[in-house]
């Protein structure tokens, strides 16, 4: 393909990847921005909802598993792909963000010291995230560098595989401060918990998942490193910390 052809996946990318990143924080601390009218009941708002949620996962899950990828290796340059899943997930979180019908029936709101304490754990949520992203170092979330590897006529740079920061701890941190992030609301909506329920079933599946994935990847080193770090919940009494020398280098999936 042309060089043009790169340079747009990489702008379609950039922008719809990270558009949709940044709207889906504040749809977690704020809520949909702009509700669009489509179910009339609640029960149909929830059906609604969990109906986008789906689509999203299965996207989101599906198309990353390495038998996808072969499938599509098939049709598809190997340096294209990272890109386009970014552009297709990208797409799926605007919809479900755009769409998501919210209810009118509320659980609970906070108040006072309480709500200013769930305000600190949402923004140390979001710091601890920054923090895992920044520790995998070459952290490549839209895929954009095996099309610039290409555009410069060089080979991609291959991923490190070390402990940094979170990943000295608990193996998957990003999935960790994503739920205390959507757990962390002043106020719960019944469309919320029904969000809330949803992305932690999908989070415990989707790391199942991304284990597999890296152990075929990495073979015995993420072996060896799986019992030195809890998967996903950081108990230091119940899973020593033996310093291991080698972590998953891998993205949010």
């Amino acid at each position: 393909m042309r060089p043009i052809i790169p340079r747009l996946i990489i702008f379609l990318t950039l922008a719809i990847g990270g558009g949709s990143l940044l709207l889906f924080t504040c749809f977690l601390l704020f809520g949909t921005p702009w509700p669009i009218d489509i179910a009339h009941s609640d029960p149909a708002r929830l059906g609604w909802d969990a109906l986008l949620c789906l689509v999203f996962f299965v996207q989101h899950s599906g198309m990353i598993r390495r038998s996808a990828k072969e499938r599509m290796a098939r049709r598809l340059p190997a340096m294209y792909q990272p890109a386009l899943y970014s552009i297709a997930s990208g797409l799926a979180l605007f919809a479900l963000i755009l769409l998501w019908q919210p209810t009118r029936q509320f659980l609970f709101h906070l108040h006072g010291p309480v709500r200013w304490l769930s305000g600190c754990v949402a923004l140390s949520a979001i710091a601890g995230f920054l923090w895992g992203v920044c520790s995998l170092r070459r952290f490549d979330p839209f895929g954009t560098a095996p099309l610039t590897a290409s555009l410069r006529g060089a080979r991609p740079p291959s991923l490190p595989f070390v402990a940094r920061g979170p990943y000295r701890y608990v193996r998957h941190p990003l999935y960790l401060f994503m739920l205390l992030l959507i757990w962390s609301t002043p106020r719960l909506a019944t469309d919320q918990l029904l969000f809330n329920l949803l992305w932690t079933s999908w989070v415990i599946i989707a790391t199942r998942l991304e284990e597999r994935d890296l152990l075929s990847e990495f073979g015995q080193t993420y072996r060896q490193y799986q019992p030195s770090v809890p998967m996903l919940l950081p108990f230091p009494l119940l899973f020593p910390h033996r310093h291991p020398s080698s972590a998953a280098n891998s993205p949010l999936r």
